[in-house]
């Protein structure tokens, strides 16, 4: 069994066929999804998703780019959202300085969140955006942890070597998408080989990012297979073997989320 570790399965681009895609996912070996909130304000259709399907968990969050544009989210409301019980994480959150859609200080404010509504607060991980912005993302993840317990991932990690160390020495994991399938994506295939094998998830980041041979194409979580394949091949290791492991370590750091069998 695989994870697709991280997609968005409420986006219009699903939306003519969501049932059909899930299937297809299914049918790949794919026996559990988490699908994302990037709004709060449109978080009812993300839980809608997850509370329909047995094998399907969901966060709640702001992505990055909505800093600017999502209302303004109270304590007491980020913690009784994360209460539900198909809510396994917090996020999508995290520092986009490549688009800046939001403004940067904004984007600070809605990452590290509300006082005391974060995952202390909630017991649950953190899923982080991170593009261009590596050593703010460190040093704030840093500080947080120095507030309290705090787990998470590096969601689509496409970044520097000196994050990936920083995030697993914090007790972070790491989420490899189709980017590390790609031709040019030397040094993220560099970083994964040596990533500690009970740190790393595989996603698809799906409408986005789909992998070699499927580039080009809207993603969906079937695919995540490819990309296991390459992350497998990578650490040396056989694909069965990668997919145990990489299954065991979402359930561990998503503990709210429970195995298919028990759902």
């Amino acid at each position: 069994m695989l994870v697709d570790s991280h997609c968005h399965l409420d986006f219009d681009d699903f939306a003519p066929e969501l049932p059909e895609v899930i299937a297809r996912a299914r049918r790949a070996g794919i026996g559990t999804m988490l699908t994302i909130c990037t709004k709060v304000t449109e978080f009812e259709r993300v839980r809608g998703i997850a509370e329909a399907h047995p094998d399907i968990w969901c966060s709640v969050g702001i992505h990055p780019h909505e800093a600017a544009h999502q209302p303004e989210t109270q304590t007491a409301t980020l913690i009784e959202l994360a209460r539900h019980e198909k809510v396994v994480g917090i996020g999508e959150t995290g520092l986009d300085f490549h688009y800046d859609h939001s403004p940067r200080d904004r984007q600070e404010e809605v990452f590290c969140g509300p006082p005391g509504a974060g995952p202390p607060a909630t017991g649950l991980p953190l899923i982080v955006h991170t593009r261009n912005a590596d050593e703010r993302t460190a040093e704030i993840l840093a500080e947080e942890a120095g507030e309290g317990p705090l787990t998470g991932v590096i969601h689509c990690f496409s970044s520097g070597r000196q994050l990936a160390e920083k995030a697993v020495d914090l007790g972070f994991h790491i989420s490899l998408s189709g980017i590390v399938t790609f031709k040019k994506a030397e040094e993220l295939r560099a970083i994964t080989a040596d990533l500690p094998l009970d740190r790393i998830l595989v996603e698809t980041d799906a409408p986005y990012l789909a992998p070699i041979p499927h580039r080009g194409r809207r993603n969906e979580p079937a695919y995540v297979v490819h990309t296991a394949a390459t992350v497998a091949e990578l650490k040396g290791i056989p694909e069965a073997e990668l997919a145990e492991r990489t299954t065991e370590n979402f359930f561990r750091l998503f503990s709210k989320a429970r195995r298919p069998e028990a759902a």
